[in-house]
């Protein structure tokens, strides 16, 4: 806590942090309302959603909060940013979706997928850079490579294709959006990670993965990770 009293970027990270959040659970909820397919861990929310009967935004907040439970096993500690991505990603992707008029048409749906897709990736890019910890996926992603040994490539790949696969199962959507948002988001959260990130002098922005922290090791409040925008 000392240490973030005496940091003088603080109101900026909260700032990015926070609007990074809102803006990454809305551009969720423009990729939904548009129809054509979603990312991996939407594909399973929408899945399980269209089974419970809740909005695709309540089951986001408790697939997180799940998640979140996986990280005591895998010694993962998480900070402020993960506890608020947990409430906020989920929220707002309701709220967007609850303003958004409903998509009936390609030459609406189109460029409702592309805004999403483009604002998922500057919304990544805000949230990451300022340093307040690793979404729930992004840590069980890390906690997994730190505990396995494995490439968190390799972990990445297990687990959203076995998320993408689940739910798709249970009948989310899975179309031309999930393929362009597989190949967009990584390059356009590079670009964004580059624009956002506070540290001018830091030789590279892209943030590291989280390791798994040692009995008795403090963890960093300003840590943070991800490979690209799976919060």
């Amino acid at each position: 806590m000392r240490r973030l009293a005496r940091e003088p970027r603080l109101p900026r990270r909260l700032v990015q942090l926070y609007a990074g959040l809102l803006l990454y659970g809305a551009s969720c909820g423009l990729t939904v309302d548009a129809g054509l397919g979603v990312d991996p861990w939407d594909v399973f929310h929408q899945g399980v959603a269209e089974r419970v009967g809740l909005s695709i935004g309540t089951v986001s907040i408790i697939v997180g909060a799940l998640v979140l439970l996986l990280w005591i096993p895998l010694r993962q500690r998480p900070g402020l940013g993960t506890v608020s991505n947990v409430v906020l990603v989920g929220a707002s992707m309701d709220a967007a979706m609850a303003l958004t008029p409903d998509a009936h048409s390609l030459p609406y749906q189109i460029p409702l997928l592309l805004a999403g897709i483009v604002l998922n990736g500057a919304a990544t890019g805000l949230y990451i850079t300022a340093r307040f910890g690793p979404g729930p996926r992004d840590g069980l992603m890390t906690g997994l490579h730190a505990r396995t040994g494995r490439s968190i490539r390799a972990m990445r790949t297990l687990i959203e294709v076995t998320v993408l696969a689940t739910g798709w199962a249970l009948g989310g959507t899975v179309g031309v959006g999930t393929v362009l948002y597989a190949v967009a988001i990584g390059p356009l959260s590079q670009y964004f990670l580059r624009a956002f990130t506070i540290d001018r002098n830091r030789p590279d922005p892209a943030p590291r993965p989280a390791k798994a922290i040692a009995p008795g090791r403090p963890a960093d409040p300003a840590g943070d990770t991800t490979g690209a925008a799976s919060i």
